[in-house]
């Protein structure tokens, strides 16, 4: 749901990956190629059948020390109960440093589908950059993102929906035995016409499309694969109106479907009891072996409510900002000229209305683990560049969900990238040692 940043029309996607902010991670990446050529440029030079069968072997359960401590790995295990970063669309601000400042070992992006018209999959940048944090033994979420806002979903067997099953085997070449979860769809009921979400036309499109993934998968990995698949998130589900038959039918595919393993939820809220909701909506429509992804998840709606308030007044007597001024303009300022880290925490901290909040990551990620059902939850790593652009009293606030203040805070002097302590602080009090590097995540039936 947080705003992306289109690529220019007429340009081709950038081909970057990860900033190349310090080495690969210590916790145990592969040795470097002794040709001398960045690793990434291996992995997408190699062949697609060399990459398939590279990433489905790297899940088995066979032994190994692939840390380099000398001592064999933990066995390949189902993600359960997982905290990682989640970049959606534009890795821009990610790095492996930043990574490794939070102690994150999963990450999360989504994909236009669109995208792989101009292109390969694997040269798209959230693609690229998850294939390149596969490469580094992180735990890897990719999310297909269909946009039919103003067009009509195609219907199977149609020439529309041949080009867009089309545009899905070449992710699924790309991805497929790499990355760890596949969910079909990004957030099919904000990204899809109103009229095509209140029939049957939007159930008809991603069933079609997930079926043709599951076959695909089935054909090319007939003895497992590592890419586990859930179907895509579902919004708003703390709204009664937004329970529909259409959300029923979701859930019950889901079921039905023995080859899904979840579903994910998006729940951007106003509280924890709204975020509940979605838990009492979805969960018992699961298998006992399904489990559930909350791949964007944060309190948008609270910090939404609180942009025409007034600046803290201790604030703006501490830092000579004029006391009438809104909380909206503050955070414009800060985006136009970034604040030193103090200032950026004063203000955090002064705001009653983030202050009693501040331990809203540490409560949320609680209420998802103890249901037990719980895979992966990500949670957004950086402020993206769309976030401060038009900041307004009626714009979402994204840029206060962030862990890292890439855009409202300035460079430490020590070079030190800004923080969002209090979500900082919980993310990285919530990584489990058993989810340390490398991720191994084994095989799943096909």
């Amino acid at each position: 749901m947080p705003p992306t940043t289109p690529p220019e029309p007429g340009l081709p996607p950038a081909q970057g990956t990860f900033p190349a902010q310090g080495p690969p991670p210590a916790q145990g990446p592969p040795p470097a190629p002794k040709s001398g050529v960045p690793r990434r440029r291996l992995v997408l030079g190699a062949s697609a059948a060399a990459l398939l069968a590279a990433g489905c072997s790297v899940g088995k359960d066979e032994g190994g020390d692939h840390e380099g401590d000398g001592t064999p790995d933990r066995p390949a295990r189902a993600p359960s109960g997982i905290l990682g970063v989640n970049f959606n669309e534009d890795p821009t601000e990610v790095s492996f440093e930043r990574l490794r400042g939070a102690s994150a070992s999963w990450v999360r992006g989504f994909l236009p589908t669109l995208q792989v018209d101009r292109g390969p999959a694997e040269e798209q940048r959230a693609v690229t950059s998850l294939l390149e944090a596969h490469a580094h033994h992180y735990g890897t979420v990719l999310s297909l993102k269909f946009p039919y806002q103003q067009r009509r979903l195609p219907a199977p067997g149609s020439m529309a929906m041949d080009t867009e099953l089309a545009r899905v085997e070449k992710v699924a070449r790309a991805v497929l035995g790499k990355v760890d979860i596949l969910a079909v769809g990004n957030e099919p009921f904000l990204e899809t016409r109103r009229s095509d979400r209140e029939g049957p036309a939007l159930n008809r499109f991603y069933e079609h499309v997930a079926e043709h993934l599951i076959a695909y998968r089935e054909k090319h990995f007939p003895k497992g694969c590592r890419t586990r698949l859930y179907m895509g998130a579902l919004n708003h589900l703390d709204n009664p109106a937004e329970r529909t038959p259409a959300t029923r039918r979701w859930l019950e595919f889901v079921h039905d479907t023995r080859e899904l393993e979840g579903v994910d939820i998006h729940p951007h809220v106003a509280s924890l009891d709204a975020a509940q909701q979605y838990l009492d909506y979805v969960l018992p429509h699961l298998r006992s072996d399904q489990k559930f992804l909350a791949t964007e998840f944060s309190l948008v709606l609270t910090w939404r409510a609180h942009m025409r308030d007034r600046i803290p007044p201790r604030f703006a007597r501490r830092y000579g900002v004029p006391p009438d001024t809104r909380v909206w303009q503050l955070l414009r300022k800060a985006a136009d000229s970034p604040f030193p880290q103090d200032k950026w925490d004063a203000f955090l901290s002064m705001s009653p209305w983030f202050h009693r909040n501040r331990h809203y990551l540490r409560d949320q990620v609680q209420r998802f683990r103890d249901t037990g059902k719980l895979a992966v939850a990500t949670y957004g790593v950086a402020q993206g560049a769309a976030m401060v652009r038009d900041i307004g009293p009626d714009k979402h606030p994204w840029m206060l969900n962030s862990l890292y203040a890439t855009r409202t805070v300035r460079q430490g002097p020590d070079g030190s990238t800004g923080r969002t302590h209090p979500w900082f602080e919980d993310f990285t009090s919530l990584q489990r040692k058993t989810d340390r590097l490398p991720v191994r995540t084994g095989t799943t039936g096909t």
